[in-house]
């Protein structure tokens, strides 16, 4: 297996540092800002969000800025992240309490919950707990005039939507038009949104915005040297395939395919027990649910299923999961829908994925299982186990998407995972490792666009990356010319119209630049540093603009593809690909079919995109459209 991004990291041991009030660095940002009325905090798993949210809060409370505290999560066991916490201690002014009449994550039904807010708003209790349903339940039976004074904090704000459709989102625009009330809105992805913007531009603009990337955490971790995201090619069942994928050795969370999707056997009690087989031999279930396998090796592995459906099964497992203290208390975790979003096993080393998954904000929680600091790793890996398409398949394009999009995801998850470098077109007095000078490079002078590159440039990229135009690069050596002055910038426009010319090639330079220095890897040879692409090695005192252009971004997709599928099949993708780039017309193809027909017969073989005849070449273009225009009816 081939990692397509291997990141490296300082353990500099600087994000779990606390100051005299006991807050790390990130809480701090936050608490800076607590007289802002409207907070969007991005920051990733594990970095204390919730007891950020509890400084801002009672400070808030104290300064008499808000009266009340509405804490709302996407679901239950999220909300013990928010229970009493001691803060006196490590020298903040003031303890978390929480009442427990007021913690509403407990078990129980929404019409009892839905009376216990109404009683709460009316109380003189500061603080509530409760799922995202509860507050939108309680929100249609209270006039919205109670909600003025309070600080309402949304966790996970990627549930929410611009969409009309989403309540959590119309209810959020009913608070900011309609009270004085103050939002928080928390969330470890760093996209606003995968379909559905989480905010409509208008309502943006009046958050302030606290970014604590990815890099910050995992560089500051004590523990954590490395992380590595790769792909695992499989042809046939992923079941048959699996156990190469698999170290008995690492703390690990499979995800199984969803029973729709087309990796699943569409059995999926089945697909844990054989999991569970080539784990090792099953000898017992113990009292908290959780089975014991003994391996090969002799090794008794715990393992915890979360796909089983049997609530009271499925209950035991979490308590047992939610109390977990030592290292060897479990060892493999098998989900389905769960182990995702707010779950926290601090020992897991890797995550295993089967399948394509669609979301963004899925991947990057998926990856947060594995990246905690802790004692037990140095190295986090994040799998993705993908089917390899037959190369004889009438479905080979549904196939290839689906690679092309993970791949897409994996190399944006780079974006978010790997240290942002500060470009210069000359060299300035610092310090900071992190500056790197690019002769011929256009300093952002607007604050536009300066704006764009501390707070958007992962959706930007994201889009980029989304682009079918941009993924139909990554299965060839695609021209670098025309990737980096056509299709990036035809997108940048597309996304931020209102900018002006001079704007856009400055936005454009730091896009490109990024892209393509991310895309290398930085090596030290005696006193010089020097970049290494696939093709080439950069002496870094001699990047120039000239030079980054010349280079394609999307290369390692390439290696990658070239490198894990075997020759036959990796042909047909990129004929696929090719034929994302095609232009032809039904008419043109109805009128060249004959002649692809008469080919065939008279040379006893297909038309070949490679051929050098323009003729026979064409008609390959027709045969592969066809395919595509029969692979989507």
């Amino acid at each position: 297996m081939d990692n397509i991004i291997s990141t490296e990291y300082n353990r500099t041991g600087k994000s779990i540092l606390v100051d005299e009030f006991g807050m790390r660095e990130m809480q701090r940002r936050l608490y800076e800002k607590y007289t802002s009325k409207y907070l969007l905090l991005k920051s990733p798993p594990a970095s204390g969000k919730s007891r950020a949210l509890m400084y801002l809060a009672l400070e808030k409370l104290r300064s008499g800025l808000v009266k009340k505290v509405i804490i709302a999560v996407p679901e239950r066991s999220i909300g013990k992240s928010f229970a009493t916490t001691d803060l006196r201690s490590a020298g903040f002014h003031s303890d978390w309490e929480i009442n427990p009449l007021y913690d509403l994550c407990s078990p129980g039904g929404e019409p009892r919950k839905t009376i216990a807010f109404q009683n709460f708003m009316e109380s003189g209790d500061k603080i509530i707990i409760c799922t995202h349903a509860t507050l939108r339940f309680a929100f249609d039976k209270i006039d919205i005039d109670a909600f003025n004074e309070c600080l309402i904090a949304i966790d996970e704000f990627h549930h929410v939507s611009s969409d009309v459709e989403n309540k959590l989102g119309e209810l959020l625009r009913n608070i900011m038009y309609n009270t004085d009330a103050s939002i928080l809105a928390m969330t470890g992805s760093y996209f606003r949104g995968d379909s559905v913007a989480v905010l409509s531009p208008h309502d943006e603009q009046k958050f302030t915005k606290i970014t604590y990337n990815y890099y910050e955490q995992l560089d500051g971790y004590q523990y954590l040297k490395s992380l590595g995201i790769g792909f695992h090619f499989y042809q046939g069942k992923y079941l048959d395939s699996i156990s190469s994928t698999i170290d008995i050795n690492r703390k690990t969370i499979i995800h199984i395919p969803n029973v729709n999707a087309a990796e699943s056997t569409k059995e999926k009690i089945a697909e844990v027990d054989s999991i569970i087989d080539k784990l090792g031999k099953y000898i017992k279930t113990d009292e908290f649910g959780i089975f014991h396998v003994q391996a090969d090796n002799g090794k008794i592995l715990k393992i915890a299923d979360l796909v089983n459906d049997d609530p009271l099964q499925r209950e035991k497992v979490i308590r047992y999961l939610r109390n977990i203290s030592k290292i060897d208390d479990v060892d493999f975790i098998i989900a389905l829908g769960m182990a995702k979003e707010g779950f926290d096993w601090p020992f897991c080393e890797s995550t295993l994925t089967v399948g394509y998954r669609g979301s963004l904000t899925e991947i990057i929680q998926i990856i947060g299982r594995c990246t905690r600091d802790s004692e037990n790793k140095s190295h986090a890996q994040f799998t993705n186990l993908i089917a390899m398409p037959d190369a004889e398949d009438s479905e080979i394009i549904n196939s290839v998407n689906n690679i092309l999009k993970a791949i897409a995801a994996s190399l944006l998850m780079e974006e978010v995972l790997a240290p942002k470098f500060n470009f210069q077109s000359k060299a300035k007095d610092s310090d900071d490792a992190v500056n790197l000078v690019v002769k011929g490079y256009k300093e952002p002078n607007s604050k536009n666009v300066q704006d764009i590159i501390d707070n958007d440039i992962i959706d930007l990229k994201a889009k980029i990356l989304q682009s079918p135009d941009i993924q139909s690069c990554f299965g060839n050596k695609s021209d670098a010319k025309m990737i980096n002055t056509v299709l990036i910038p035809k997108i940048i426009q597309e996304v931020y119209p209102g900018l002006s010319s001079e704007e856009l090639v400055e936005l454009g330079d730091y896009i490109i630049t990024s892209s393509v220095i991310q895309s290398g890897n930085i090596i030290s040879k005696g006193r010089d540093k020097f970049l290494t692409f696939s093709d080439r090695l950069v002496n870094v005192d001699e990047l120039n603009m000239d030079l980054i252009y010349s280079i394609n971004p999307f290369c390692n997709a390439f290696e990658v593809m070239s490198k894990s599928l075997n020759k036959k099949v990796f042909k047909a993708i990129q004929q696929c690909i090719q034929a994302l780039r095609i232009r032809i017309t039904d008419d043109e193809a109805m009128l060249l079919w004959p002649k692809v027909q008469d080919f065939y017969r008279v040379m006893g073989k297909a038309p070949s995109l490679d051929a050098m005849d323009p003729n026979e070449k064409r008609l390959a273009e027709v045969l592969v459209y066809l395919r595509q225009i029969k692979s989507e009816t």
